[in-house]
């Protein structure tokens, strides 16, 4: 299969080799593991996918599973066999792990007959089980959803960051944000008079409220894929390109291998190739598989719609036709 360039050059064996900027990647379309991939994409069952991959081999597992709450692509089941059936696969999470890697898993609430049970509890306990080490646990602030009418809607949801051991990945400096005050000085001390910021920057904290300026408040805010979101497609439960991305620029070195057992339409993927790290996305849903490879092409090519990491959040003027209060309701 020859076209441009900065397209597809030729197949070799299953895979298919593209350029990207100055290097050569190899994309995989598989149900069986690979060796000597840049991006490997299975439409499979994750627990089966899995068992599949080496052990100690992987950097990062970051992922959001299903929340047992019957989406379209789930069954719901009985709450305690769902959990049973996530440790297995996090069982085999954590055996394909290297001693310095570390394991992000992003999870909302599961619900039933109107009361919520905050599945990062119970994850947590599964995880301990397993011998992790919590390292944050970082609340991801989402700006719209559904409108409940029985409780406070929901407007946020958790990532659990775990690591194998003690000695684990951490690059701050990749994701330091600006300083609120930067030209703040010493008043006292042998360093009066001196700045007492960090040049690159200070730490995000546990609280993502991502805007250009400040990711602020020890919040996460990046909006959430809707329908007037850049990256929206039709799955369901999308989360953002973005999300991932401080993630692995964090929790990982270039080269390193991502691997994401819930891809969905892939946005673990493509964070992972805009920062020249491997990945790995196993996903049981051909339609999703399919649209996460046309936009890892995308990506390959210089061509995917996203939000640029750091972006500002819209914020209405207060003059837009949808952000005035409606004659009626002056009435």
């Amino acid at each position: 299969m020859i076209k441009t360039e900065k397209k597809t050059i030729h197949d070799v064996t299953k895979g298919t080799i593209y350029r990207h900027l100055k290097d050569w990647k190899i994309v995989y379309t598989s149900s069986e593991y690979k060796k000597d991939f840049d991006v490997l994409l299975s439409c499979n069952d994750s627990l089966e996918f899995v068992k599949q991959i080496p052990t100690n081999s992987v950097s990062l597992v970051v992922s959001s599973p299903p929340y047992n709450i019957g989406k379209s692509y789930e069954k719901k089941i009985d709450f305690e066999k769902y959990l049973e059936e996530q440790k297995k696969v996090l069982t085999e999470c954590v055996r394909i792990l290297k001693p310095n890697g570390s394991l992000c898993w992003e999870v909302g609430n599961f619900v039933d007959k109107s009361e919520i049970f905050p599945l990062d509890i119970f994850f947590y306990r599964i995880f301990k089980e397993l011998g992790l080490k919590l390292r944050n646990r970082i609340i991801w602030r989402i700006g719209h959803g559904l409108q409940a009418t029985k409780r406070f809607s929901g407007r946020y949801e958790t990532i659990l960051w775990f690591t194998k051991t003690d000695d684990y990945t951490f690059n701050l400096d990749d994701v330091r944000v600006p300083q609120k005050y930067p030209g703040k000085r010493a008043f006292r001390g042998p360093n009066k008079g001196k700045p007492t910021c960090n040049p690159l920057g200070k730490n995000p904290s546990d609280i993502w409220d991502m805007v250009i300026e400040d990711w602020k408040n020890e919040i996460w805010e990046i909006p959430n894929v809707k329908h007037n979101h850049i990256e929206k497609t039709e799955h369901p439960a999308q989360y953002p390109v973005e999300l991932i991305e401080r993630l692995v620029l964090a929790l990982t070195n270039k080269k390193d291998i991502v691997f994401d057992p819930y891809v969905g339409v892939g946005s673990s993927i493509l964070a992972s190739i805009i920062h020249d790290r491997k990945a790995i996305g196993v996903d049981r849903e051909q339609k999703y598989t399919d649209i996460a490879f046309s936009r890892i092409q995308d990506a390959l090519n210089g061509e995917l719609k996203r939000r640029p990491l750091g972006k500002s959040i819209y914020k209405p003027k207060g003059t837009e036709k949808v952000a005035t209060v409606p004659e009626e309701w002056k009435k």
